[in-house]
């Protein structure tokens, strides 16, 4: 296991009572399949499962797997069996777009964890939701994918309804940063780099407007092209700007890099990143030069959770071989508000899966309310999350260190 792990504790298994029979006639194109047996329900993952975020990716499909086979185990809706299909997006919206295709052609599929980032979710939300395939994500933080491209005008309207997500989102977590940096970091001026890309750019934007509210001031702007890795000329413009910290939005492939080659040129000054880049694989890349840069992440860390043992204790004796991340814990949650929405439609159809059982666990999911590794499972009109909780974590002593919790007042 990484250094440090996210919030964890097993969801409350209560047995269930009821016994699947033959549904009858149904469009399977839309459902699960059933048999003699039982039925086969399929969860789909969609993440980076190769590339440079597949330290992420892969922590989010063995966190999904880990659900499914805690349900099957204990029976959780009785006569179902769970499953996973795991695709592989590369952190690539065109491959997310075509994932989501395939997911829905599979008749047994009746949801999706995943994906990882905001512009691969946003390639992947209509397919989904016009086969009325519901989707939770663990991981994106994006405030436009719940709440309409015009959120920070005044207008919230949610593009689509199967869409959910158990992350809290940018809308919380740039002015959270915000507020530890200016108020107790005692940071005032900020040099702002992000790499353009949804989710980074997004995380930039409302990372400045709330420093800015506070009185902190924005000595300069940059963007960077991430898959270039050097960084020598946005390093040098820190260097002589006089920033006394960097916020950066995107992800740690890039911000490590970006970090190590601000210290080399002369800056002595913390690099600050969101939950792109609380990874254990930052440390790696940012080497000596990133010990004192901070990362702010969603949820609790995992040590204030008593019940958390229990997560990681069945994580480690699964077996996998990769990490559970930044995400682990969120996406099992969203593995198991799919299963608590299946049985709850099962109960309240005889035992039985409907003829629309897709847009009956998608109408569920809006409902679920349980006890997760990530606290209160539930989601609000918009399916965004009800835990705003955040943490802002240190790089010293080799690990990530948690140095304040709490929520974004704003």
């Amino acid at each position: 296991m990484r250094q440090r792990s996210l919030i964890a504790v097993t969801a409350a298994l209560a047995a269930g009572a009821l016994t699947l029979t033959a549904c009858g006639s149904r469009d399977d194109s839309n459902n699960a399949s059933e048999g003699s047996s039982g039925a086969t329900v399929v969860i789909g993952v969609d993440a980076p499962l190769t590339g440079d975020l597949s330290a992420l990716g892969l922590g989010i499909k063995n966190s999904v797997d880990l659900a499914v086979k805690q349900a099957n185990a204990k029976k959780y809706v009785p006569g179902v069996t769970f499953k996973i299909e795991a695709l592989d997006d590369q952190a690539q919206p065109s491959s997310g777009q075509q994932n989501a295709s395939k997911l829905v052609a599979n008749k047994d599929a009746l949801g999706v964890v995943g994906p990882l980032n905001s512009s691969v979710g946003e390639s992947m939300q209509k397919v989904l939701a016009d086969a009325k395939l519901v989707q939770v994500s663990p991981a994106n933080t994006s405030p436009s994918l719940t709440q309409g491209q015009n959120w920070n005008g005044g207008t919230k309207e949610r593009p689509f309804a199967s869409y959910f997500r158990t992350s809290t989102t940018d809308a919380v977590q740039g002015p959270f940063a915000a507020q530890y940096l200016f108020n107790d970091a005692k940071k005032k001026k900020v040099f702002v780099i992000d790499d353009k890309k949804t989710y980074g750019a997004g995380l930039a934007a409302t990372f400045k407007a709330e420093f800015e509210k506070l009185g902190g001031t924005v000595v300069d702007t940059e963007h960077i092209d991430p898959e270039t890795k050097d960084f020598s000329s946005v390093a040098t413009k820190v260097k002589s700007s006089g920033a006394d910290v960097v916020y950066y939005g995107g992800e740690y492939p890039a911000a490590g890099p970006l970090s190590k080659q601000i210290k080399k040129a002369g800056a002595k000054i913390p690099l600050v990143g969101g939950d792109g880049i609380y990874s254990g694989e930052y440390l790696k890349l940012s080497g000596a030069e990133g010990v004192g840069d901070l990362a702010t992440s969603v949820g609790a860390p995992i040590e204030t959770l008593p019940s958390a043992k229990d997560f990681v204790a069945n994580y480690e004796k699964g077996g996998y071989k990769e990490p559970f991340e930044a995400y682990g814990g969120y996406s099992y949650d969203a593995a198991w508000s799919i299963i608590e929405a299946v049985k709850k439609v099962v109960e309240g159809n005889d035992g039985k899966l409907p003829s629309d059982a897709r847009a009956k666990v998608a109408e569920a999911v809006s409902g679920v309310s349980f006890d997760g590794v990530t606290g209160k499972v539930s989601f609000d009109e918009f399916g965004d999350t009800t835990n705003k909780q955040l943490t802002v974590y240190e790089y010293k002593d080799g690990a990530w260190a948690a140095v304040k919790s709490g929520t974004f007042s704003g």
